[in-house]
């Protein structure tokens, strides 16, 4: 989900794992040289492939991935995802997720009242989250201790 810390926690454990890491949606931002944003206002359907392609890449290499929180909505990612590592869901409450993304700059999907649309997303998406995730991962604190119990939960699983 945005909010929890996916894109400031991976390169925390990455860099904990001696492991690469990719963002998809930094690495979509890269290829294309547009914002996420700029995907939505064109061809979200287009935009769910790119990310897809950039999933299936990832899977099988030894690397720490963050995905989009809309990577749940293809199949074809999470089952690339959760055949070949461990999915980990951030999750924190709305009010959390509202403080962190602001006034929604940057995400097109929050429109002018971030969190009833969090809440919104958080409620269609919850089910497809915990679904895709083998573990789950209270993501209130902050970025160290998060990376930490992920890196728990990885070290259990493996």
């Amino acid at each position: 989900m945005m909010g929890t810390g996916k894109s400031t926690v991976a390169p925390l454990v990455a860099e904990r794992l001696h492991r690469a890491v990719i963002d998809t949606d930094a690495a979509l931002e890269s290829a294309t040289g547009g914002s996420i944003g700029d995907w939505f206002a064109g061809d979200v359907a287009a935009f769910r492939a790119a990310e897809r392609a950039v999933v299936v890449a990832a899977a099988g290499r030894d690397v720490v991935v963050a995905c989009g929180g809309g990577v749940v909505l293809d199949p074809v990612a999470v089952a690339a995802m959760r055949s070949t590592g461990l999915v980990v869901c951030l999750e924190a409450p709305v009010a959390v997720l509202a403080s962190r993304v602001g006034s929604g700059d940057g995400r097109p999907l929050l429109g002018a009242e971030p969190a009833a649309a969090l809440a919104l997303i958080g409620r269609e998406r919850d089910p497809l989250y915990r679904a895709a995730a083998q573990v789950t991962v209270a993501a209130s604190g902050e970025p160290d201790e998060v990376a930490e119990a992920v890196i728990a939960a990885w070290t259990s699983w493996s």
